[in-house]
C-alpha cells in the first residue's frame, strides 16, 4: 500500500516512484525550470529522496509560464546549479523569489513552516556563498502555539485549552453579570421591531413593518407596498410576502408620521441583527443629526445572544433568531420569518437574556 500525504489546503497526495511518475507524464520542478514554467496549483504526488528530502510531482495541465523577467530578459543571463539530488535550479533575487512565494529555510522557520522540499531557487551572497529558496506552498505549517503560555497548541482564540478555558471562565462570569444587571428601563418606553423585505441590499424596499413594545402590545403590524419594486422571488421565499399581498397595502411614506412618532418617544430599539433593519429603516429621517439619534437608541439582540452563546456555548455556531428561540426554549407566536412573529420572538429572546431590564 502506497504512502500518502496531506497538504495545507488538505488536499491527500500519493507516493509515487519517478518511473510512476514518468508514465502518468507528471512533472518535477526541475522539468517545469527547464521548460520555463510554474506550477499553478497544488502538487499531485511525491517521492522521498535518500537524503529525507521530498520531490513533488506536478499536473502539467496546471501550470503557468515563469514570468518573462526571470528567463527573457535579454540583458539578464540565466544561471543554474545542480542540487545533491540532480535537480536543475535557478538563479534569482531575493525580491523575484519572494515574487514567486519562495523564502529561505530561515524566513519560513520564522514563519513557523518546515521545510520538506528540496530547494526551487538559489542566490550568491557577496562572499558567493550560497542561500537557497523553497517553496511555500510545499512546507508544513507547525503547530501554531498559545500566545497566553506559548507552550501547548492553540485550540480556540490563539489559546491552548487550557488558557482557553480560563478565558471562558472570565467571560462568563462578565457576560452573566452583564446580562443580571438592573437597566430600571420602562416597558413602554421599549419597542422591538423588525421589517421584511425586498432584499438584503440599501436600495432593496421594505414590506412589512411590525413594532411591539416591551409590554407585548403591537403598535405596528402592517404590510408596505414598495414604490420601485415589482416583484422579490428570492426573498418571498422566506417571508411568504407577494406582490399580491400589498398591491393595496399602505407605501412607506405613508406610515413615516407613525413610526416617527413611536420611535421618538422610546428610550431604546431593538431588532435581531439590527444592522439591516436599520440601513433601511433610518432613510425615514433627513438629516444625519436625526439618523445618528436613531441609531444611538439601537441595540442589538442578535449580538447579545452571540455573546451568550459563545460563553456557555462555545460549540455552537448558528445564532439566527430561531436558534436564540430553540436554545433559550422559546415558543412561537405566529409563523416564522413574519415580521411580527420575528419582533415577537426577538423580544422574548431579550427578556430572557435580561431578566432584569424592566423596572416592572
Amino acid at each position: 500500500m502506497k504512502h500518502t500525504m496531506k497538504l495545507r489546503s488538505g488536499a491527500t497526495i500519493p507516493q509515487v516512484t519517478l518511473g510512476e511518475a514518468e508514465q502518468k507524464h507528471y512533472l518535477t520542478r526541475n522539468v517545469l525550470n527547464k521548460m520555463h514554467l510554474m506550477p499553478s496549483g497544488d502538487p499531485i504526488a511525491f517521492d522521498e529522496n535518500s537524503d529525507g528530502s521530498i520531490t513533488y510531482f506536478f499536473d502539467p495541465a496546471r501550470v503557468v509560464e515563469a514570468p518573462p523577467e526571470l528567463w527573457y530578459a535579454p540583458a539578464q543571463k540565466v544561471e543554474t546549479m545542480t542540487t545533491d539530488t540532480g535537480a536543475e535550479i535557478v538563479r534569482m533575487s531575493t525580491k523575484r523569489a519572494a515574487t514567486c512565494g519562495y523564502y529561505t529555510r530561515e524566513r519560513l522557520s520564522q514563519m513557523n513552516y518546515d521545510v520538506i522540499e528540496e530547494p526551487v531557487a538559489y542566490t550568491l551572497r557577496n562572499d558567493k556563498s550560497t542561500i537557497y529558496f523553497y517553496d511555500k506552498k510545499t512546507a508544513i505549517r507547525r503547530p501554531l502555539l498559545c500566545v497566553e503560555c506559548g507552550k501547548d497548541v492553540r485550540y480556540r482564540r490563539k489559546l491552548c485549552r487550557a488558557c482557553f478555558e480560563k478565558d471562558l471562565a472570565v467571560r462568563r462570569a462578565e457576560g452573566d453579570l452583564h446580562r443580571a444587571e438592573h437597566y430600571h428601563m420602562q416597558r413602554e418606553r421599549v419597542l422591538f421591531f423588525d421589517l421584511e423585505l425586498t432584499g438584503v441590499y440599501t436600495h432593496d424596499e421594505i414590506l412589512s413593518v411590525s413594532i411591539v413594545d416591551g409590554t407585548g402590545r403591537i403598535l405596528m403590524d402592517t404590510l408596505v407596498k414598495p414604490a420601485r419594486k415589482k416583484k422579490w422571488k428570492q426573498t418571498e421565499k422566506i417571508h411568504g410576502i407577494t406582490p399580491d399581498m400589498v398591491a393595496d397595502a399602505p407605501m412607506l411614506d405613508e406610515l413615516i408620521p407613525a413610526i416617527k412618532e413611536l420611535f421618538d418617544n422610546a428610550d431604546v430599539l431593538i431588532a435581531y441583527g439590527i444592522s439591516t433593519d436599520y440601513s433601511h429603516i433610518k432613510y425615514i429621517y433627513d438629516t444625519e443629526k436625526e439618523r445618528e439619534a436613531l441609531h444611538k437608541k439601537a441595540r442589538c439582540a442578535a449580538n447579545e445572544f452571540v455573546r451568550f452563546q459563545s460563553e456557555h456555548y462555545p460549540n455552537e455556531v448558528h445564532a439566527s433568531l430561531s436558534d436564540a428561540m430553540e436554545r433559550l426554549e422559546i415558543a412561537w407566536d405566529g409563523v416564522a420569518h413574519t415580521s411580527i412573529a420575528d419582533t415577537v420572538g426577538c423580544a422574548k429572546v431579550w427578556e430572557k437574556l435580561f431578566p432584569n431590564y424592566y423596572d416592572n
